[in-house]
């Protein structure tokens, strides 16, 4: 007799290399066939809701990493959500508007400035559906459940329509005005741009100092005498207009070979080192405030500058005597006004000077400015020293190129009118990491107004009419017209018609007694699109305000969370959210920042298709993705090799369970269980616990080092390799056996429950197997405890049980060592215990001790043997000869020296 053909050993379909590259598309096909999404709903209708409201990622190529570790932990947050009982819509968004789709259809070859407007538009809308679904494909191919069918997009009439509306009610609570200030402008999109489209970067300057000589000292300086202004900016200073002193700041007057200079007295010194001036004859001090007033000789143009004062300047760098252009700086404005200084501005929107700047600059980009500027000064002998420094600057974000302060005439939306609001607001959201509510309290403590118009064609158009003498219409019934309008056509009407056919029919207006009307023709920041999708998307969809969470990069905390934060609170007067949770970046294996130049941009697609998308899920949900994460080939053969172990173990404990072996109806009441299979499932209990609450915590890598915890080392490298003797030498129905199973069933049911929010595919093909309640594992609940009594003495005799198992395989360990055995059933084990460990063995193992140590025979002795920690021991090499069958050395002398055991179950 073939003696291994009458084992039992497991039997299951499920294989043990994954194949997920090729297995998952057919799972998230039958998802999709199936409409696992709206049974989810179906399924906890009339539950407490969970809304995670999706912040719409730009519809422009394929998606990178950073959208799948954004997106494959929000799937595991709404995910882990509906298996703890919440009803848990999810609506993914895009946002589609704005620059980087304009560039993208010129780089196709379209001319915007040469053809229509509403053309150009139909261009973009078709080029940024495209990207919706190309993207779309690429986080349904992650594993992504959700309203995919139904996802909200900005460029779509009714959410336009919302927004509209949005802004109606802004204007109309006086929070929208139209103001000429210095703001971000960049020359290579040709555009003003918001603080959240900046990023900083570090470039090389010049820096001069320069001579403005005193025309008119007002009986306090001689006209021989000069302020020394400094600037980094040399192509502003033909827009100078004043020097900006410190009212309480102390300015000295000194005789030099250059002449007779003014600068702050503290930097003095230094400054004339820096120029190579060897006299320094002081001639008199002054307060700032005293030369308030005292104008000056514009050294390139024939026109004054006014000394001022300003809170804003300080003693850190420079002069302490501020060149101010009012048309180039926030600052410069601001303090420029308290003067009546107008917003002078000689740059137009390329970034090149104007014709008011002189013909020897007319057309010159401020860059190549810079140098001629200089140069003209040093020629008239103005210029006191050049220099070039590096430093930070601010950068468009989608160019890269430099930007610059420029005053133009905009439309803004008051931070100040709500800024304590915000502030408060921001007090009462749960903030994860806690530093987020710092960041954005500082954001907005700091920001000035927001400018929210762009000077581009493929956005939501500014609904505002002009009155005949330029004067904005602020008139509630029109705006609703408008947002009626785009709510029918779409936002492309208001670029095809002309402004008196977008008006309500009959219209009047006082300032237009001729019934003559214009429109604005800039469009809003697309920051305002996506910050106002709580309205457009939430509510518009049936869904609650605020929204339960939102989850981002934390560059958002400039980005999205600051604009939702602003128009949701300017509308609804709260929040939009009750939390906020960020992510960081995705980072190389050496730590470098993701770029698109590099192979640390490797595309998810090319991830999923050499590991699968569960794999990509499992390092998503490992790694500390609230601070920057890194990720490499290195990296994803460490993660492959961690979900290895997870689904060997599945496949151990299905195997054991196979349809053929055991159905439900085999089950063992717990009750009736040996404490040795109790503390399993306590074990087991203890870490469904401790996982749903890390998942509501949104503690994800706590989840995946449990469950791995628990599956590797509790279950295959202990429980499941003692047990081996147990499921493969007993009959199929011995109670013994049946017991072990029942643990392994119920191993089985919690485990794929809690793995199944970051491994869907894989949970899905276990429960396949298992043949679970529910049709698909996602349509289930994390599993509820199990009722064990007694579980405190059973933990506290478990605990002292491998104590004593610990001692015992370091004599074991010791013995292989000394070649005294060679396997662990070579070994016989004597040991010496107290009595009281003595009953606890014979209480938690009964006469299975040894099958407990995976040894032939224990023996106990009377005399103490080698100490360990709470027992002593030793090994000798078992006398006896091999079962054939269970390979346990034994003395019996059975029919071909079986075992008494393996000859009962086989005489059965």
């Amino acid at each position: 007799m073939e003696y291994k053909d009458t084992l039992l050993m497991p039997k299951t379909g499920f294989e043990m290399r994954g194949k997920l590259p090729t297995k998952e598309p057919g799972f998230q096909q039958r998802w999709q066939s199936s409409h696992i999404y709206e049974k989810m709903l179906a399924k906890r209708e009339g539950c407490e809701p969970f809304v995670l409201h999706d912040g719409p990622p730009y519809a422009n190529g394929d998606i990178h990493l950073g959208h799948a570790l954004n997106k494959i932990l929000k799937d595991v947050i709404v995910r882990s959500h509906f298996m703890d009982g919440y009803y848990t819509p999810y609506i993914p968004g895009w946002d589609t508007h704005g620059l980087p789709i304009e560039t993208a259809i010129t780089k196709l070859g379209h001319d915007r400035k040469k053809m229509g407007i509403s053309e150009f538009r139909k261009l973009c809308y078709d080029y940024a559906l495209e990207q919706v679904e190309r993207q779309k494909k690429g986080f349904l191919s992650l594993g992504s459940v959700g309203d995919y069918d139904n996802a909200y997009v900005t460029l779509t009439k009714e959410f336009e329509e919302e927004q509209i509306r949005i802004f109606g009610k802004m204007a109309m609570d006086g929070l929208i005005y139209k103001g000429l200030k210095p703001v971000y402008w960049s020359p290579s999109s040709e555009s003003a741009l918001a603080e959240a489209e900046i990023e900083y970067h570090d470039i090389k300057s010049p820096t001069i100092f320069v001579k403005f000589m005193v025309k008119d000292g007002k009986g306090i300086l001689d006209n021989d005498c000069a302020f020394v202004i400094w600037t980094t900016t040399p192509w502003t200073i033909p827009a100078n207009l004043a020097i900006c002193l410190n009212k309480d700041f102390t300015y000295a007057l000194v005789e030099t070979e250059k002449g007779k200079l003014i600068v702050l007295e503290e930097l003095m010194d230094s400054l004339f080192d820096k120029f190579g001036l060897e006299t320094r004859n002081k001639l008199a001090t002054f307060k700032g405030k005293e030369l308030e007033m005292i104008t000056c000789a514009h050294p390139l143009y024939d026109r004054e500058s006014l000394v001022i004062l300003g809170d804003h300047v300080t003693a850190d760098a420079g002069t302490g005597c501020v060149h101010t252009a009012p048309g180039f700086g926030a600052d410069d404005f601001f303090v420029g006004q308290k003067y009546g200084l107008p917003a002078y501005c000689n740059v137009d929107e390329h970034g090149c000077m104007m014709k008011e700047a002189g013909e020897w600059l007319e057309g010159q980009y401020v860059d190549d400015a810079n140098k001629t500027v200089t140069q003209k000064l040093d020629e008239i002998g103005a210029l006191l020293k050049l220099e070039f420094i590096t430093h930070s600057y601010p950068h468009d974000w989608r160019t890269k190129k430099p930007i610059i302060f420029r005053a133009t005439t905009q439309w803004f939306a008051s931070i100040d009118k709500i800024r304590t609001q915000l502030l408060d607001e921001i007090d009462k959201v749960d903030w994860i990491p806690k530093w987020g509510q710092q960041r954005m309290h500082n954001m907005i403590a700091d920001r000035g107004d927001w400018c929210i118009s762009r000077q581009r064609a493929w956005g939501v158009p500014i609904p505002i009419f002009y009155a005949e003498d330029e004067t904005p219409i602020m008139d509630e019934k029109v705006f609703e017209h408008v947002a009626k309008l785009i709510g029918e056509y779409g936002s492309n009407i208001w670029f095809e018609k002309e402004a008196k056919d977008l008006l309500p029919e009959g219209y009047t207006h006082p300032k237009s007694p001729n019934g003559i009307f214009t429109k604005e023709t800039d469009t809003m920041d697309v920051w305002f699109d996506s910050g106002s999708s709580h309205t457009g998307a939430m509510l518009k969809k049936g869904l609650s305000y605020p929204a339960d969470l939102y989850f981002e990069g934390s560059d958002q905390y400039r980005g999205w969370f600051n604009s939702s934060l602003i128009v949701g609170t300017a509308v609804h007067g709260q929040a939009p959210y009750k939390q906020v949770l960020s992510h960081g970046f995705v980072m190389d294996g050496k730590g470098v920042k993701m770029s698109k130049s590099q192979w640390n941009a490797v595309a998810p697609g090319e991830i999923t298709k050499k590991f699968g998308a569960d794999i990509l899920r499992l390092w998503a949900a490992s790694v500390d993705y609230q601070a920057d994460c890194s990720m490499s080939d290195e990296i994803m053969k460490q993660v492959s090799e961690n979900y290895r172990k997870v689904r060997n173990t599945f496949r151990f404990l299905l195997a054991n369970i196979n349809e053929e072996d055991f159905t439900k109806e085999d089950l063992v009441d717990i009750a009736t269980l040996p404490e040795l299979d109790k503390y399993m499932l306590l074990q087991l209990n203890e870490v469904n616990d401790k996982a749903k609450k890390a998942y509501k915590e949104y503690c994800f890598a706590d989840v995946t080092t449990m469950l791995t915890t628990l599956m590797t080392n509790d279950f295959s490298a202990y429980y499941l390799d003692y047990t081996k003797d147990i499921l493969y030498i007993e009959k199929k129905d011995d109670v013994r056996r049946r017991q072990v199973q029942t643990v392994l069933y119920h191993a089985v049911n919690v485990l794929m429950r809690l793995w199944a929010p970051i491994l869907p595919h894989t949970a899905e093909e276990v429960n396949d197997f298992f043949h679970g309640e529910e049709e698909s594992v996602h349509l289930g609940s994390f599993a509820s405890n199990l009722v064990i009594e007694h579980a405190d003495e059973i933990k506290t005799d478990m605990e002292r049980m491998l104590l004593l198992r610990s001692d015992i395989f370091k004599a074991l360990e010791e013995a292989r060592g000394e070649k005294v055995i060679g396997k662990s059933l070579e070994a016989h084990v004597i040991v010496h215990v107290s009595d009281e460990d003595r009953a606890l063995i014979e209480k938690v193992c009964g006469s299975h001790f040894h099958q407990w140590l995976i040894v032939s025979k224990v023996s106990f002795s009377v005399d103490e043997l080698t100490p360990y920690e709470v027992c002593s021991a030793s090994v000798e090499k078992c006398d006896g000869h091999v079962c054939p069958r269970c390979w346990n050395i034994t003395d019996s002398t059975a029919e071909d020296g079986l075992c008494e055991r393996c000859a009962k179950v086989l005489k059965a």
